[in-house]
């Protein structure tokens, strides 16, 4: 099981070209970024985490300038979205920017995708929230049709367009793993559905995620796809060593901790202690 880390990078946080390579030197697996590109006043949606949102949601850099930085300052350490909300965004604009960093970093891009749950500012970015789940497939899937054709086109409900030409295709063959974040039983649908990888929700606020496994390898199944092609990563808050060992023998292919959106001298101790687990 592979170790990972997740951060808000803000302008009062360690900066993401340096925390990159103190991951890396210490044998962590992967870095990944959240999106939020704004909070809409007066907020109306809940945080999923329950209480005040935190400051570092309002505060939080863009993650494809970020991943940018690192890229240039690692060579083995893997990146993702955790993650890319694709129900904001252009997917064209958006299948290039992941191409783009796919090649920079030869090859090490994760993209996390999720539909949200800030209903305030999708809507500003002129999404419905009632549809967004559907919005988010067909975005994703032609996303797929850029990276995998040389004259992609799509027809859908709600992303059209007819054949064009666009480079650079991803490094990785056909595209970067393509991990869908979601609560059980209906995100990790989706990620049976059109993912390469599920990332459960809950996991850092105590839900069990390790009882979900079984169902969601025999839903996969029951889909058609090979359960052991779909990973499991689990965004985590505390390294417990009971939970991390029912998470690693449920067949967990990666577990992150969340690191504070702190100065250097705060975060460089946090990963000593972290490291011990790899």
């Amino acid at each position: 099981m592979h170790v990972g880390a997740h951060i808000f990078f803000t302008d009062y946080s360690i900066q993401p070209q340096d925390l990159g390579p103190e991951l890396e030197a210490r044998g962590f697996e992967s870095l990944w970024l959240p999106e939020h590109s704004h909070i809409p006043l007066p907020r109306v949606s809940p945080w999923p985490g329950g209480g005040d949102l935190p400051k570092k949601y309002y505060d939080v850099m863009d993650p494809f300038v970020s991943l940018g930085a690192i890229a240039a300052t690692t060579k083995t350490l893997k990146m993702g979205t955790g993650i890319c909300l694709v129900i904001q965004r252009d997917p064209i604009q958006t299948a290039k920017e992941v191409a783009t960093i796919d090649r920079l970093s030869g090859g090490r891009f994760l993209f996390g995708v999720g539909a949200g749950w800030n209903e305030e500012e999708m809507s500003d970015h002129g999404t419905e929230p009632k549809t967004r789940f559907r919005l988010m497939r067909e975005r994703i899937e032609a996303m797929k049709e850029i990276w995998t054709a040389s004259k992609p086109k799509y027809d859908g409900e709600f992303v059209q367009f007819g054949e064009m030409m666009t480079w650079p295709k991803p490094a990785q063959d056909p595209h970067p793993p393509v991990i869908v974040g979601g609560a059980f039983p209906y995100g990790a649908r989706r990620a049976i559905r059109f993912g390469d990888g599920w990332i459960p929700l809950g996991g850092a606020r105590g839900v069990d995620i390790a009882s979900q496994i079984p169902h969601f390898r025999q839903m996969a199944a029951e889909a058609g796809r090979n359960p052991d092609d779909i990973e499991v990563s689990v965004f985590a808050a505390k390294p417990e060593p009971e939970g991390l060992a029912r998470l690693k023998g449920a067949g967990v292919s990666r577990v992150t901790f969340d690191l504070p959106s702190a100065p250097r001298d705060e975060v460089l101790p946090l990963l000593d202690d972290l490291a011990k687990l790899i």
